[in-house]
């Protein structure tokens, strides 16, 4: 038996925690996390004890970088998939 070349359904099924609300809203607390770890930047420059953990919230705002522009990238890719049809 063939595959169906023109299908019935044409909409692609995307699962809640990745729909384009869930995005943006992941992308919105993500950006309040790289700011957060500004202020944990700041307070270990000012005090000597602290600068030692430094490396703490310089990583945080790595990785909530690094979400940003992945789910950023998913959604930019979405939306050239969608308007290029």
């Amino acid at each position: 038996m063939r595959l169906d070349q023109n299908p019935s359904f044409r909409k692609v099924i995307v699962p809640w925690y990745d729909s384009e609300t869930a995005c943006l809203v992941v992308i919105v607390l993500m950006g309040l996390v790289i700011l957060y770890a500004a202020a944990g930047m700041s307070v270990a420059q000012e005090d000597k004890g602290f600068q030692q953990y430094l490396w703490v919230p310089v990583t945080l705002m790595l990785l909530s970088g690094i979400v940003i522009f992945s789910i950023s990238f998913r959604l930019v890719k979405r939306y050239l998939q969608r308007f290029s049809k």
